[in-house]
């Protein structure tokens, strides 16, 4: 039998296992992201039964994180954020700049030092881009057009603003063990790389466009490569340099096009992504780590939430404040990667990283669920509320 013909197999059940799980969240009102974590969660080490590949398993998710950031960055146009909505410039980057210093400081409070903390800290002021767009495109949303908008808009700035922020710390944290100089000769370099890219990309996209495949092929291959380049070369995180990368090209006209052509493939791996980090929930790091864990829900729901919520207000934005927020309300990719980064540098402990993990999950699950049930009744502002 073909060496190979296992680990092949094995992925064919884990994406079956994936519609099943996701099939069945759906069915009880949780997204489907819920569904996937909860399988790795089964396929893991730290559970009784089956036991995936975790590096084979890893290795996807690697992949599938990095595709889905570059197409995220492809995404970006602050441009197109309409005029109504201008207030989303002073209150997207505003929150993750607030998010960040006060989840920072309350965990430099309990222990942590001052440049891991300021990088969880990021980590729970930044939301996950997929849920965001899940909710805005769910069949059962309650959201109306100007909050999807909102969440849409409000999503984009806040990846903006957040990968600068992280370029610093991830810096001054030395990930790799790299000197703050050359870290930071590094991250200029490769981003001197990507602006090059990003001219020249879109003229070999054009000239491809009715080449279907190798559109398809050369879309694909410059995310993986402009993300190895990055991480090899200039020690630039993977999924930081992908998502540097996606945003270099987003003004191009090709963006739209290579964003569409890209998007199932990014479907499937951020599946096997998400599986990846179920596989990390470990029940008794999670017990021992039950502080950190709450401590990062409490900080979700007071420095994100709640900030987010009097920004919305503050700014009056044309959308349902305490909706928006509340669709904000969760952490995702960029919290894994920053999470990932800070216990590679051994600046948190296994446990804490755990607790990261869970509060993911947790986030994503209760954000998905409340976000419907306050649309429900909660009137626009553009629009006067019905009297009882």
């Amino acid at each position: 039998m073909d060496h190979t013909a296992g680990p092949i197999l094995e992925i064919g059940l884990l994406l079956l296992g994936a519609v099943v799980a996701g099939w069945v969240a759906r069915r009880v009102g949780l997204p489907a992201v819920v569904g996937y974590l909860a399988l790795g969660i089964v396929v893991s080490p730290f559970t009784p039964g089956y036991v995936a590949d975790h590096d084979q398993l890893q290795l996807l998710a690697d992949l599938g994180v990095v595709l889905l950031l570059f197409e995220v960055g492809i995404e970006i146009d602050i441009l197109q954020i309409r005029t109504e909505q201008r207030g989303l410039f002073v209150a997207a980057p505003l929150q993750t700049v607030v998010t960040t210093a006060i989840a920072g400081g309350a965990l430099f409070a309990f222990g942590l030092q001052l440049v891991p903390a300021a990088l969880i800290g990021l980590s729970i002021a930044m939301s996950s881009s997929v849920v965001i767009v899940n909710i805005t495109k769910s069949r059962r949303r309650t959201t109306d057009r100007e909050t999807e908008q909102a969440l849409l808009g409000w999503s984009a700035l806040q990846d903006s603003t957040g990968v600068a922020i992280a370029a610093v710390l991830l810096a001054l944290l030395s990930v790799g063990g790299r000197p703050l100089d050359q870290a930071a000769i590094g991250l200029v370099a490769f981003l001197i790389l990507a602006v090059a890219i990003a001219r020249v990309l879109p003229v070999v996209l054009r000239a491809l466009r009715s080449e279907h495949d190798l559109f398809l092929i050369v879309s694909v291959a410059s995310g993986l490569a402009l993300a190895g380049v990055g991480s090899a070369t200039f020690g630039v995180p993977l999924a930081l340099a992908a998502f540097v990368g996606g945003l270099a090209v987003t003004e191009s006209p090709e963006a739209a096009e290579a964003r569409r052509r890209l998007l199932p493939f990014r479907d499937l791996f951020a599946v096997l992504f998400f599986v990846a980090i179920g596989t990390l929930i470990q029940p008794d790091a999670v017990v021992r780590g039950i502080g950190w864990l709450v401590l990062f829900l409490g900080l979700i729901a007071v420095a994100k939430v709640a900030v987010a919520y009097g920004l919305a207000r503050a700014t009056r934005l044309p959308a349902r404040p305490l909706q928006l927020a509340i669709g904000l309300g969760q952490v995702g990719e960029f919290s894994f990667v920053l999470g990932s980064a800070a216990v590679a540098a051994d600046a948190i402990t296994n446990d804490t990283y755990v607790a990261l993990i869970a509060a993911v999950a947790l986030s994503i699950a209760v954000s998905t669920v409340v976000v419907r049930l306050v649309g429900q009744s909660t009137p626009t502002p553009t629009q006067p509320a019905i009297s009882a």
